[in-house]
């Protein structure tokens, strides 16, 4: 017995919403579902390969992300969190996944202590004797300068 298996692709207008033009969103995070079966208009994420903006019938897709703000803009506002990193895999049936390692409302973030963080990091860089030590800071600087960024963009 032989099985054929076609695969198929689908641009956005052909694709087909499963939610009467909105999109559907799972977020979640290893001990925590954020959102479950969410509608939202439209989500903004930072991606390695760019900023996307998503809407329903969008093109399937999966997508790292890099660290930076998730966007859900819905009619009723709009909610923004910031991720270190994870995954976001959009489905041909407008349902949204997206698995972050960790996430915190925007609001929530003290941009003092990440102004200090960030600048304890770029110390132990400069100082660091050993490529890990030079490594693992560099790290949290992407991460701090990412944050500050998010916090800077809040305010506007």
């Amino acid at each position: 017995m032989t099985v054929t298996v076609v695969a198929s692709r689908f641009y956005a207008s052909e694709a087909t919403g499963a939610a009467a033009g909105k999109l559907v969103v799972n977020f979640a995070l290893p001990h925590q579902s954020v959102m479950t079966s969410q509608e939202v208009n439209q989500v903004d994420l930072s991606a390695v390969s760019g900023d996307l903006g998503i809407l329903a019938d969008h093109v399937p897709t999966i997508e790292q992300l890099k660290p930076g703000v998730i966007d859900f803009i819905s009619d009723s506002g709009s909610q923004k969190y910031f991720v270190s990193g994870g995954f976001a895999i959009m489905n041909p049936n407008s349902v949204l996944n997206i698995n972050a390692v960790e996430a915190f409302k925007l609001e929530d973030i003290d941009a003092q202590a990440v102004a200090t963080n960030l600048a304890e990091s770029q110390r132990l860089a400069s100082s660091a004797k050993d490529e890990i030590t030079k490594e693992a800071a560099a790290i949290e600087i992407e991460l701090y300068e990412s944050l500050q960024s998010a916090l800077l963009g809040k305010s506007k």
